[in-house]
């Protein structure tokens, strides 16, 4: 069954608006209680019949991935988290943080040895969103697509599978809850240039000063996380 002028199927929308969302938990962009954009706006994004669109979004609603509210608009539930193939639900931020020192210093020498022009700019791209976010939900959206940006910048098929793994449990509401509470604005102003000099290094083409930026930074987060000083 296809709707006319657009030939697109019932089940392609749905499945398209799901990958869309499970995209964004995997980057970080979209959590439990994140916005989704107007039915206009996907509209254009899956090029798909607002009627259709509607009809995803019901099904979604019905599955318990979305919740609707008249006039303020469509938000992502926890289920939705859990739904991405990734980190258990029950992952601590202290197992997180672990994970993330094992493999993100690695992650960021070899980025350094193999990225392009077009991975440093995307890179750099992060880099100014966060520094320019004015509250905790704009700096912690560029975090995340920041070290994701790196990651890929790796060029490492299994490595970026891994990462991918690790960045689901950013979306889980334990490690939510954790960052709003430990976050101010002189923390993320100390991030932000923790996170210059990782990009410095990439730059320089200098992997062991990447590899040392990027620990010291991810040090720096876990202590202030977990209340280690």
């Amino acid at each position: 069954m296809t709707d006319s002028g657009y030939g697109v199927t019932m089940q392609t929308v749905e499945q398209s608006l799901r990958a869309l969302l499970t995209e964004g938990a995997r980057d970080g962009r979209l959590g439990p209680g994140s916005k989704l954009p107007t039915e206009r706006a996907l509209v254009a994004q899956l090029d798909a019949p607002r009627s259709a669109i509607r009809r995803a979004l019901e099904v979604l609603e019905r599955d318990g991935v979305v919740v609707r509210h008249v006039g303020r608009g469509t938000f992502l539930t926890e289920v939705a988290v859990q739904q991405v193939d990734g980190a258990p639900a029950d992952t601590s931020p202290a197992e997180i943080m672990q994970v993330r020192l094992l493999l993100e210093p690695q992650v960021a020498g070899l980025a350094a040895q193999v990225a392009t022009q077009a991975d440093l700019d995307r890179i750099t791209e992060c880099l100014t969103g966060g520094g320019a976010a004015a509250d905790f939900e704009g700096f912690e959206s560029w975090d995340a697509r920041l070290h994701r940006a790196i990651a890929k910048a790796a060029h490492n098929g299994l490595l970026m599978n891994m990462f991918d793994v690790v960045n689901t449990a950013r979306a889980l509401p334990v490690w939510g809850t954790l960052k709003r509470r430990t976050s101010n604005a002189e923390r993320r102003r100390c991030y932000h240039e923790e996170h210059t000099s990782i990009v410095d290094a990439l730059r320089d083409r200098d992997p062991d000063a990447a590899e040392a930026a990027m620990r010291q930074h991810l040090e720096h987060v876990s202590n202030n996380l977990l209340g280690r000083h």
